[in-house]
């Protein structure tokens, strides 16, 4: 007989904190992708702005606790993406209560097309969703997140690294944009031209605003590089994207890049992680090579439900 766990789900950012909070404090590395969004949620709520809007999405935003039946919060996921197919992100979650949030996503009608996060629970929660919808679950994408306690910083090449300014917007959302799609290439996947839809001029102007976007500016002015480092939540602070215009690789940039950050990040007493596609062998022994090592091995997976389903 399977543990029975609770599903608690939450409309907004501050209760669901309230409730997870704990639990996101005491594994911050591991929740970080759900708490740096969520508190980016709260801080746009707070400014009277909310991109779920836009999203036009057929179901509510919302975030999840799962209590054990102590009623201590045991895990966390969201369904807070702006892009197709809205999938959700999840933490280490027991298989018993993966398989209770897709009979109950199903039982209000709504249909999940994607679940992302750490394994097994979320290929168990895909899997259990493709069953109950008559469909099938497709594998489509094998991370990894990583985290540096040291770092060794190459050497630099020529060029100044900067923040990117409000002059870059255009620049820095195309290179999202790039970002996605070169991903997948050197992934040896099918590149998805809807991938990268989600960002936008607002959205990138915000980042930028929040000082977050990195560029390498090389000694003649042409910006050659662009890395994320977001701001920290919980005390961990996460490198990405990462992009390298083709004509600009094989210079040592993106390492140096990366590593400065993450030096940067570690000297104020922020914890630093990193997600990498474990198809691209390049990045993974890029990052390894700086100090990264493995905490977790995350998947994310797409639920194919026929038409007439």
């Amino acid at each position: 007989m399977e543990a029975a766990f609770t599903l608690e789900f939450f409309d907004a950012p501050e209760p669901f904190l309230a409730a997870a909070g704990g639990l996101l404090a005491a594994e911050p590395v591991l929740g970080s992708v759900i708490a740096s969004v969520t508190q980016r949620i709260e801080r746009e709520l707070a400014e009277g702005r909310d991109s779920w809007v836009e999203a036009d999405a057929p179901f509510a935003r919302w975030w999840l606790a799962v209590r054990d039946g102590s009623g201590e919060v045991v895990s966390a996921a969201m369904r807070t993406a702006t892009f197709k197919p809205y999938p959700t992100f999840a933490l280490p979650m027991p298989e018993a209560a993966a398989r209770a949030l897709a009979v109950a996503l199903h039982e209000r009608g709504e249909l999940l097309g994607g679940a992302n996060g750490a394994l097994p629970g979320a290929e168990v929660l895909a899997r259990a969703t493709a069953e109950l919808a008559g469909g099938v679950m497709v594998s489509d994408k094998a991370t990894r997140l990583w985290e540096a306690t040291a770092v060794d910083v190459p050497r630099a090449p020529e060029g100044r690294l900067r923040q990117a300014t409000e002059d870059d917007a255009e620049l820095v959302l195309a290179w999202f944009t790039a970002f996605h799609e070169e991903a997948d290439e050197q992934a040896g996947r099918e590149p998805d031209p809807h991938s990268g839809e989600h960002n936008t001029l607002d959205s990138v102007l915000v980042r930028i605003r929040e000082g977050v976007e990195w560029l390498w500016e090389l000694p003649d002015g042409t910006v050659a590089h662009l890395t994320g480092s977001g701001l920290p939540s919980y005390g961990v602070g996460r490198i990405g994207p990462v992009y390298t215009p083709k004509a600009f690789r094989g210079r040592g940039i993106a390492s140096y890049v990366v590593g400065e950050l993450t030096r940067r990040g570690l000297e104020a007493g922020t914890r630093m992680c990193l997600f990498t596609d474990q198809a691209n062998p390049t990045s993974n022994k890029i990052y390894a090579s700086l100090g990264y090592e493995p905490v977790v091995d995350m998947a994310e997976h797409l639920v194919k439900v026929p038409t007439n389903a």
